[in-house]
């Protein structure tokens, strides 16, 4: 079954798939603007799109991890989302995008999406933690999505979502097995909240990785904003420094050029 990603910039990616035509997390906007979070946190943008929002033309459906940081859904990126023929995000985002066929999962929830000659996609929302417990209110809720096609028993394709490694996070990935894995890393911390993370490392991906046993990993979230504080060289060499069974399912792909992967 053909897969192919391109890697867009930040968590954003275009999956095609057996006919489908999905994008992840929609950030467009050009570089250097800084944008406000929440008490007081900030981030500047430091580079673009690979890709241009013009040229990816019509997507059958957008899965938004959550829509309250822009370097997860961005002006021109929500603007965009009119070419999504369904939106799939969390339940408060549901509420909060303006959109004719937007859909709100929990964790552990399921919708299907059809189309005329194309498998069903199936869409299961997975576990997110965006940092500590107690940063909920600075962070709020956060999913990933574990994407089936048909009655398939495992997912073909993984979306980690914005998520520190933990607990409900390792449960749900254990022995589940995606063809492939687009994990979201980075290491996101800002200077008001000092250490706290935001985001897994390298290091916290290798475990997962060992956990969820993917075919292949494609790192992405890890480049073209002040507050990722482990980028693609330094998680790089954590990666291959790891054990060859881990190391040898990374594939970096390179931002704006699809990569292949079945």
């Amino acid at each position: 079954m053909s897969l192919r990603v391109t890697r867009i910039g930040g968590p954003t990616v275009l999956i095609e798939w057996a006919g489908w035509r999905i994008l992840t997390d929609p950030t467009f906007d050009p570089p250097g603007r800084t944008y406000s979070f929440a008490f007081g946190t900030s981030s500047r943008k430091t580079t673009g799109p690979a890709i241009g929002l013009d040229e990816i033309g019509p997507v059958d459906v957008a899965l938004v991890s959550h829509h309250h940081h822009a370097d997860n859904l961005d002006d021109s990126g929500r603007a965009g989302l009119g070419q999504a023929r369904t939106l799939v995000t969390t339940v408060a985002g549901a509420r909060a995008i303006a959109h004719p066929d937007a859909r709100g999962l929990a964790a552990g929830a399921t919708t299907v999406l059809t189309a005329p000659g194309r498998a069903p996609l199936r869409i299961t929302a997975t576990p997110c933690r965006h940092g500590p417990p107690f940063t909920l209110p600075l962070v709020g809720p956060v999913i990933g999505f574990a994407l089936s096609l048909g009655d398939a028993e495992r997912p073909g394709v993984w979306i980690t979502g914005d998520t520190v490694l933990h607990p409900a996070l390792r449960e749900a990935a254990t022995g589940l097995r995606p063809d492939v894995a687009i994990v979201h890393i980075g290491l996101v911390k800002f200077p008001l909240t000092g250490p706290i993370t935001y985001t897994m490392d390298a290091a916290d991906a290798v475990e997962l990785i060992g956990l969820a046993d993917p075919g292949t990993v494609v790192p992405v979230h890890v480049e073209g904003w002040s507050h990722f504080s482990q980028q693609e060289d330094d998680a790089e060499r954590v990666f291959s420094a790891s054990d060859p069974d881990i190391r040898d399912r990374i594939r970096w792909a390179p931002l704006g050029e699809a990569l292949e992967l079945g």
